[in-house]
């Protein structure tokens, strides 16, 4: 099964970047998918399918933290 990606999630990569952080955010998704490091705020737009590669679990997603109040 493919996780889903949600604009905003927060997800770790298997590799480290430069800066030390393993933490992006997802800024826009699509066929290619645009991603933010936490560290340094370095935007890189990578395919979908070697993002999905790269992803090593999703750490924040926006999906959960929505919640319906009644």
């Amino acid at each position: 099964m493919v996780p889903k990606f949600y604009i905003g999630d927060i997800v770790e990569l298997k590799k480290q970047h430069p800066c030390g952080s393993k933490q992006w955010e997802i800024t826009r998704l699509g066929v290619d998918i645009k991603i933010k490091c936490l560290g340094c705020e370095h935007q890189v737009m990578l395919p979908r399918v070697k993002f999905e590669k790269s992803v090593k679990k999703i750490i924040q997603s926006k999906q959960d933290t929505k919640q319906c109040t009644l």
